[in-house]
């Protein structure tokens, strides 16, 4: 991740105001604050799905994204650009930056995490999300336990900032692990600052219920990544596969806590672009936007 170099007297004095600068009145800090229009819940894309697109021209992809009627995105990748550049292109067409997904894990460590924890203040990030940990964590249940409470440690020293630390799932956390599954060792350890967000189909994939997810944590799912799932059209869009939505969506808009659906397509059915907005299509057709 390429981060923004700073001294210690500069990023001292900049931290003290982080959470007042994130709270600023730019398009980005407005409709990041929270739920956009009322009690609806707002309509991100996690930009790994248009990954390539975003690579070739970066503010043509993310104005076609705002124009299709999103209203944020979350990161998976800096593009090569520096956090600075990156808030102007969303502030340009109105986007909000929803979170990103931090890589590598050694960015949240030790003075790395000072780099990282500016970088998002720039951006206008409040929520740093880890979506793959290092194999000491995930090898063994006292990994898990361990990781546990490194996030507790890592929620603690984002809070002065505004910020929140959160972890995203693939599939191999619902695989049981010395009798638990890794999901709920680590979530029933990490203490409640600890967010998650749910990526529904990779969740399914992994043998879990989704719905039985959402519920087991109630207030703590900050995001859902709204991704299909179809053992019969492994390409499927949402709605075109067989995870109970509505079901789901009522209990993220009740007692789940959650405060963006991000939608994420990784095959290659259609073409991403169109892919993302036949996604949010749907969605618009169910009243969720």
């Amino acid at each position: 991740m390429k981060s923004q170099s700073i001294s210690r007297r500069h990023f001292l004095k900049t931290s003290a105001t982080a959470a007042t600068a994130i709270a600023a009145t730019s398009p980005t800090a407005l409709l990041a604050a929270g739920p956009y229009g009322g009690n609806s819940i707002p309509l991100g894309v996690q930009l790994y799905s248009v990954r390539k697109e975003c690579a070739n021209d970066l503010p043509g992809t993310l104005a076609a994204l705002a124009k299709m009627g999103y209203k944020g995105v979350e990161f998976a990748d800096y593009f090569g650009r520096d956090a600075g550049s990156l808030r102007n292109l969303l502030d340009n067409v109105s986007l909000a930056c929803v979170g990103s997904h931090i890589r590598p894990f050694d960015s949240l460590l030790g003075d790395n995490l000072s780099r990282t924890i500016e970088f998002n203040r720039v951006l206008g990030n409040r929520t740093l999300i880890v979506p793959e940990l290092p194999k000491k964590y995930t090898e063994t249940r006292q990994g898990w336990r361990e990781a546990a409470d490194l996030f507790g440690e890592l929620a603690d020293k984002l809070k002065p900032h505004g910020m929140r630390i959160g972890y995203h799932n693939e599939s191999t956390e619902f695989k049981p692990l010395d009798g638990e599954m890794p999901w709920d060792t680590f979530f029933s350890r990490a203490k409640k600052e600890v967010v998650i967000q749910l990526d529904t189909g990779n969740a399914a994939a992994g043998g879990a219920d989704p719905v039985a997810l959402l519920k087991k944590y109630p207030g703590r799912v900050l995001s859902l990544h709204v991704k299909a799932f179809s053992k019969l059209k492994p390409n499927a869009l949402i709605g075109d596969d067989e995870l109970p939505w509505q079901e789901i969506f009522s209990i993220c808009e009740t007692t789940a806590g959650v405060k963006w659906y991000i939608i994420e397509y990784e095959s290659d059915l259609y073409p991403p672009l169109v892919a993302v907005e036949k996604s949010l299509q749907v969605m618009r057709r169910w009243g969720k936007c």
